[in-house]
């Protein structure tokens, strides 16, 4: 599709002055991050099935607490997976329109992976900050789903095993995603104003309809995640002081 992060116009939103860091992820901390269970997946996991994933939601520390997501083999055809997100959890954080995320990320090896960081809430409000799939080794999937529009981001510097440094900003009126310190997409779509969403952090499984599911011999993969930030305009931070209980609740059915 046409790529208007090429076309020498600036960001519709821009980046504002002074934004002030309003979280930064300990995978290890329970105030911040419920483990094993999300309502992106039906009835809060823990499979789905329906997305084509092989995924079987575990809360085990070791497959996502130390910030490496994991994946392994069960004897009944699904994998036990990881997954972390602010929904639900004590603190319940939400990235709002004009934050700014930013992640280091080292991308699996394991054809059949399929790592994500992405935003939720009440049945959508998704954002895909990146998929990836290691049978498409040097593409990224960067993903508008509020209000339509992507990129299959291609580059040599993507590849299974590689870091790399992911920079999106949600822009009201445009999205717009950084890759190892360039811009490489504005969706000119945007989010919204009012827009609010849950983070998700996972790696899921691939069960075959869209992409490879692992091979026979493959018993375990992983991809790992440091230094996610959440950055926000520090006039939006001031504004919103006043107003603590702003955009509480949707957790879900209970």
């Amino acid at each position: 599709m046409d790529n208007p992060a090429c076309d020498g116009m600036p960001s519709a939103e821009g980046i504002r002055p002074g934004p002030e860091i309003v979280f930064t992820a300990d995978f290890t901390s329970t105030r911040q991050w419920v483990a094993g269970r999300s309502w992106a997946y039906p009835n809060g996991g823990p499979v789905n099935p329906g997305d084509n994933k092989l995924d079987h939601l575990t809360a085990d520390p070791s497959y996502s607490r130390s910030g490496v997501f994991r994946a392994t083999r069960r004897a009944d055809g699904l994998w036990n997976t990881g997954l972390l997100t602010t929904e639900g959890s004590e603190e319940a954080f939400t990235v709002r329109a004009r934050d700014v995320l930013e992640a280091r990320v080292r991308l699996p090896r394991e054809v059949g992976a399929w790592p994500a960081i992405w935003t939720w809430r009440d049945g959508g409000q998704e954002i895909d900050v990146f998929e990836y799939h290691p049978d498409n080794p040097d593409l990224l999937e960067l993903t508008n789903h509020v209000r339509g529009g992507n990129l299959y981001y291609s580059d040599p510097a993507v590849r299974p095993g590689a870091w790399i440094d992911l920079r999106v900003e949600f822009g009201s009126r445009s999205v717009v995603w950084w890759v190892n310190g360039s811009r490489v997409f504005a969706d000119r779509r945007g989010v919204g104003r009012a827009w609010h969403a849950y983070l998700i952090v996972n790696l899921s499984v691939c069960a075959g309809r869209y992409h490879p599911a692992p091979a026979p011999q493959v018993k375990e993969l992983s991809y790992e995640v440091q230094n996610l930030v959440v950055r926000r305009p520090a006039a939006l931070v001031e504004e919103q002081s006043d107003e603590p209980e702003a955009m509480a609740g949707g957790d879900g059915p209970p």
